[in-house]
C-alpha cells in the first residue's frame, strides 16, 4: 500500500515509516521542514510538505494514499487544549477525504483515562469524560465511522528507547531543577509502557490486518510503578528519591502533576491475540538505565 503518515519525522512516526518500508509498503511522509524532508528522503519516503495546521496539505496527502496513519501531535503541554483542538480538526479533515472508501485510517490516542484507578484497562473500555484531558483523538475517529470512514485507533502508553521515554522525559528536567526525584504517596500507581520498535510494528500489523472500529493497545508492560521510575531516575541523576503528598506534588511537578498521580495500568491481551503482536523490546526501566543523563 501507499501510506500517508503524519508525524513522519517524529519519535514514533519515523520508526513507523521504517517498519512500513521494510515490509514493502510505500510511504508518503508529512514534513514541515527541509531537514525533516531530507531525513525522510534518506530512508526512501516520498515527502509531502505540510503541517497539522495546514488542513489542505493533510487532505491532499490523504487523497494521494491507500491508507493513512496519523501519529502527529503538537507536544506543547502549555497549550494542551489548543493542540487537542488542532488534532481534532486534522482528523476530521483527513476523514472527510477518506469517507465512503475502505481505505484504512489509523488514528493515535492515549492509553490513559480508560478505567477507574486500580482497574486494568482493556481494549473494550471507552475513554472516561475528564475535563483535565481535552484530547479527543479517539472519539473523533470513532465518530467518523458513521460517516463511512474505515477508522481504527492505536492507544499509546509511555513509548520509549534509551533517549526518550514519553512523559518520563518531561520529569527528568523537573528532578534536576528541584534536586529530588519524586513520586506521589506510596508510588504504587503504574504507567504502561512499550519500546518504540514494538510500537512501530504494531502500527504495521494494524494496517495490514485492518478492521474498522478496532482499538489496539500498544502496551508491552501493563504498568511500571511511579516509585520504580523515580528510583531509576534518582540513580541516573544521582539525586535523592522522595515521596510527596498530593499538595506538594502540585508545586513540584507543575503541569505534570495531573499525570504523575494517575494509575494507568493497561492490558494488551486482546491486541496480542487479534494481531499476533508479541513485543520483544527492552522494558522501560532497562531503557532508563541506559539513559545518558
Amino acid at each position: 500500500m501507499r501510506v500517508f503518515v503524519t508525524g513522519a519525522t517524529g519519535f514514533i512516526g519515523f520508526p513507523v515509516c521504517q517498519e512500513l518500508i521494510a515490509a514493502g509498503h510505500k510511504v508518503l511522509g508529512l514534513a514541515r521542514s527541509d531537514d525533516g524532508a531530507r531525513r525522510l528522503g534518506s530512508i526512501g519516503v516520498d515527502v509531502h510538505r505540510g503541517s497539522l495546521h495546514d488542513l489542505e496539505s493533510l487532505k491532499s496527502g490523504a487523497a494521494a494514499a491507500d491508507a493513512v496513519i496519523h501519529t502527529a501531535f503538537v507536544h506543547d503541554f502549555s497549550k494542551f487544549q489548543e493542540n487537542c483542538e488542532i488534532d481534532r480538526r486534522a482528523i476530521d479533515a483527513m476523514g472527510a477525504v477518506l469517507a465512503g472508501s475502505d481505505r484504512p485510517f489509523i488514528v493515535t490516542s492515549g492509553a490513559g483515562g480508560l478505567a477507574a484507578p486500580g482497574t486494568l484497562a482493556t481494549e473494550e473500555d471507552v475513554p472516561l469524560p475528564d475535563p483535565r484531558t481535552p484530547r479527543v483523538s479517539e472519539q473523533t475517529a470513532m465518530a467518523l465511522l458513521g460517516k463511512g470512514v474505515s477508522a481504527a485507533v492505536v492507544r499509546l502508553p509511555q513509548v520509549h528507547d534509551p533517549l526518550k521515554q514519553g512523559l518520563v522525559s518531561y520529569i527528568i528536567p523537573v528532578a534536576r531543577e528541584k534536586g529530588i526525584s519524586a513520586y506521589i504517596g506510596d508510588g504504587r500507581n503504574r504507567w504502561p509502557a512499550a519500546h518504540v520498535s514494538d510500537v512501530a510494528r504494531l502500527y504495521r500489523l494494524a494496517l495490514e490486518q485492518h478492521e474498522a472500529g478496532a482499538k489496539y493497545h500498544a502496551v508491552a508492560e501493563e504498568g511500571v510503578s511511579t516509585r520504580d521510575i523515580a528510583e531509576s531516575l534518582g540513580r541516573g541523576l544521582n539525586l535523592p528519591v522522595k515521596s510527596l503528598s498530593v499538595e506538594e506534588a502540585q508545586v513540584h511537578f507543575g503541569w505534570l502533576a495531573m499525570f504523575a498521580g494517575l494509575d494507568l495500568s493497561t492490558s494488551s491481551a486482546l491486541t496480542r491475540k487479534k494481531l499476533g503482536w508479541n513485543p520483544t523490546g527492552p522494558g522501560l526501566l532497562a531503557d532508563l538505565a541506559q539513559q545518558k543523563y
